[in-house]
């Protein structure tokens, strides 16, 4: 494994955990450019003030949410890392369709993100998370199919 790649993967293992620690300066030092392209919801973060927005959307519902890394791989200028999301619905969650209330349940939900650096950086350019929304609301007690 070459050099950067090793400092790509380490740069994704910080980014998660700082996330995890609610380090919002340290996520966004992470980056060359903040943006989040979400699979699951088909929505973008593009630029620091839309991926603070997201931190602070997303952690309202889940202000415990965390990350458990299970494999981690860098290929080409993408870090791949597949873990478990964990979390507790305390806030709001907010959709596309309106606002879910806190049910207090606890989830764990198996995800995987790409992460795109830009040519010879260590620098992030894009993070792809891929998850099942269903299976999220699913855990939390709501039923998707109504």
């Amino acid at each position: 494994m070459t050099e950067l790649a090793q400092a790509r993967i380490q740069v994704v293992r910080d980014h998660m955990r700082l996330e995890c620690e609610h380090d919002w300066d340290g996520v966004i030092a992470t980056f060359e450019h903040p943006r989040y392209e979400m699979q699951g919801m088909e929505t973008v973060f593009d630029g620091e003030g839309a991926v603070r927005g997201y931190f602070a959307t997303s952690r309202a519902a889940f202000p415990d949410q965390g990350n458990e890394i299970i494999a981690i791989a860098a290929d080409g200028d993408s870090v791949l890392v597949e873990f478990w999301l964990t979390g507790t619905h305390l806030g709001p969650l907010k959709l596309p369709t309106g606002e879910l209330p806190p049910t207090g349940k606890a989830f764990r939900l198996k995800m995987m993100a790409s992460f795109e650096f830009a040519p010879g950086s260590d620098k992030i350019v894009c993070e792809r998370p891929y998850f099942d929304r269903l299976a999220l609301l699913a855990a939390l007690g709501f039923n998707p199919a109504s």
